[in-house]
């Protein structure tokens, strides 16, 4: 399902899982990297068959479960889109076109409401309206015009009605036609197992105009900037409607060998080796020659070095990003220059950060000078100098071979919403030192190779050394950073403490976990999302972990400004068409870059490598690995 209309919180992929980045396993031991082979000579592809290798298994098919990045890949090749997101910007698959204000399948009419009804108030939040409540009425897109309803006048607020068009030649893969009904069917399944439980609760109907048609209602007061994608993926009710909705997650129909409407059907699942996909002569993109290739072949590889050496032999035509190749790119660039093979690599919204521990949890009931730790970062010079004293571009010129820039800021250069105006902290200890003094860390020895110390540090103690304990999980890549990161902090007089902490340990919910208990200095950890708009809300003051909210948030920095947060309400609610849409956007990011709370090491990549002859296949910093899997086939040269 596309819309993913939750708070982010939900969908860190990295923060919980660190194992997985963008489907990339990750290697807690370094990997050894095998040795080019150049005389073996790959073996002629297939012309009627492909074959992908992948490092992860599908823990389900069905389509509503909480799927790994395996089962995403597969049920593209099941079902196609049914909205893809391609280059940050939303492609129509099954849909004639995507609504909009412009088109005029999307409105926002004035709604009345009364005391008792559903609504969104100012803050966001779904209530029952009442006299004293806050809220905005109708045409009112801001705070400034809010006002306290007093219970007795009219008040008519904001609704939003999205028509859905369905293509009129789908079907699915058993013949059966695909209309709105089954499009109703999972939206009905969804709000009954409570599946997507945000924008089903701000949704007033979502119902059926014709065979090809549906509308969607939202709450009123609620406007959603992706309402375009508020459409449920079809699931097939002659199939599924016989079994109960709570047994579906176990049926083999639908969790082993889905029926879909894409260009492939799964015929054959061997747990543990492989699964088998043919073409699907019931696609409606058949009359157009797609799919290319007549079966798929899914090869589960874990090992990347065998993978490369499976690519070199021939048995594997691709392999996708769930495989970790990020130990690799050296080797797969001497290959591509054998032309053994093909190298794609993209960075995408997912990033690695350094963590401050600003507000520990312990400060939580008011900061204690003789219990609590220092407050370390309290002054944003400190946190500046630090910033300039990290040497992130050895990082991405050494570690990432030069596949990634240096960010500036939560969203990569090539998104939509990235401001153009910002630039990222350059490595320069000089200024780092000279923010360093004017917090009040000086160099009271004179002596270089010792940490600085707190000569007058607000809420720090005299004499203290800056010395930070640095901590995070023990990656083949993250210990090469922690390496190169050590040595740049050390000239500027700031010394960490390394520990490499087992996943478990590191990810573990708060109050214990380092991460989510926000008991750290320093922490490395990543961040990603699905779906493209910008996440503000990494840092927002409601996603701070605390026994209040269970330990779950993904501002594990302890990060609070008001500024910031109203900046990031705005751009959520604003819409794409309008101009506090990139505004709101770009606040945060000014804001993140003078406060930051944490800095932004690197992009992270997701790697593929393919063999010479596989034509159709690139990498997007968005979209699924095989989003266009439709394209794939063999040939003699490929132009893409």
């Amino acid at each position: 399902m596309k819309k993913t209309s939750i708070p982010y919180w939900l969908i860190l992929l990295l923060l919980v899982v660190p194992a997985c980045l963008g489907g990339q396993a990750a290697t807690e031991t370094p990997v050894q990297t095998p040795e080019p082979q150049p005389t073996p000579t790959p073996s002629e592809p297939s012309q009627t068959g492909l074959t992908i290798c992948m490092g992860q298994e599908p823990n389900s098919l069905y389509p509503f479960g909480e799927l790994n990045t395996a089962a995403q890949n597969v049920l593209a090749a099941i079902y196609d889109g049914p909205i893809d997101t391609v280059a940050y910007e939303y492609q129509p698959v099954i849909l004639t076109q995507l609504p909009s204000l412009e088109n005029g399948d999307a409105q926002i009419v004035a709604t009345d409401v009364q005391p008792g009804d559903t609504v969104l108030d100012a803050n966001g939040s779904l209530i029952e309206l009442k006299t004293g409540d806050r809220v905005r009425p109708a045409e009112c897109r801001s705070d400034d015009c809010a006002i306290t309803f007093d219970g007795v006048s009219p008040l008519e607020m904001d609704q939003m009605i999205v028509t859905f068009r369905l293509r009129p030649d789908l079907a699915w893969s058993d013949g059966a036609p695909l209309t709105a009904d089954d499009s109703i069917y999972s939206f009905e399944l969804q709000r009954e197992t409570n599946v997507n439980p945000y924008l089903i609760e701000r949704t007033q109907s979502y119902e059926a105009a014709d065979a090809q048609t549906l509308q969607w209602f939202g709450m009123p007061g609620f406007i959603d900037s992706t309402y375009f994608t508020n459409f449920w993926q079809p699931a097939p009710k002659h199939a599924w409607s016989k079994f109960p909705p709570d047994q579906l997650p176990e049926v083999d129909l639908s969790s082993r060998t889905p029926i879909g409407w894409g260009p492939f059907t799964l015929t054959e699942w061997i747990p543990g080796e492989e699964i088998a996909l043919e073409k699907n002569p019931n696609y409606f993109r058949i009359r157009d020659g797609y799919p290319k290739t007549e079966s798929i072949r899914i090869r589960f590889i874990p090992d990347p070095d065998l993978a490369l050496s499976e690519l070199i032999a021939g048995r594997c035509d691709l392999i996708e990003p769930t495989i970790n190749l990020d130990d690799h790119v050296g080797l797969l660039q001497e290959m591509q220059t054998a032309e053994q093979a093909r190298m794609f690599a993209t960075a995408g919204i997912s990033m690695e950060w350094l963590g401050l521990g600003i507000v520990p949890a312990s400060y939580d009931n008011g900061y204690n000078i003789q219990a609590d730790r220092q407050t370390f970062f309290e002054d944003t010079y400190t946190r500046q100098a630090i910033a300039y004293c990290l040497d992130r571009q050895t990082i991405s010129t050494d570690i990432l071979h030069g596949l990634t820039d240096i960010p500036a800021g939560y969203l990569p250069s090539n998104h939509p919403a990235y401001d153009s105006n910002s630039a990222a902290i350059p490595y320069d200890p000089q200024i780092g030192v000279s923010l360093l003094e004017q917090a009040g860390w000086l160099d009271s020895d004179e002596d270089p190779a010792t940490p600085r110390r707190a000569i007058n540090v607000k809420n720090v103690a005299y004499n203290t050394p800056l010395i930070l304990n640095y901590q995070t999980t023990s990656t083949a890549q993250r210990r090469q950073v922690t390496a190169v990161l050590e040595q740049s902090l050390a000239e500027c007089g700031i010394g960490i403490n390394i520990e490499f902490i087992e996943p478990d340990e590191f990810y573990a919910p708060g109050p214990a976990g380092a991460l989510f208990g926000r008991q750290f200095d320093l922490a490395q950890y990543a961040l990603g999302v699905e779906g493209v708009e910008p996440p503000c809300a990494w840092f927002s003051s409601g996603g701070i972990p605390t026994a209040d909210n269970g330990w779950s948030g993904p501002n594990i920095t302890g990060f609070a400004d008001e500024d910031f947060d109203k900046a990031c309400f705005d751009g959520q609610t604003s819409l794409r068409e309008e101009p506090a849409y990139l505004a709101s956007y770009r606040q945060t990011q000014i804001i993140l870059s003078e406060l930051l709370p944490a800095i932004p090491l690197y992009s992270r990549l997701r790697i593929a490598a393919a063999r010479p002859g596989l034509c159709g296949f690139n990498v997007d910093p968005s979209a699924n690995s095989l989003w266009n899997i439709e394209a794939f086939e063999a040939a003699d040269s490929c132009q893409n």
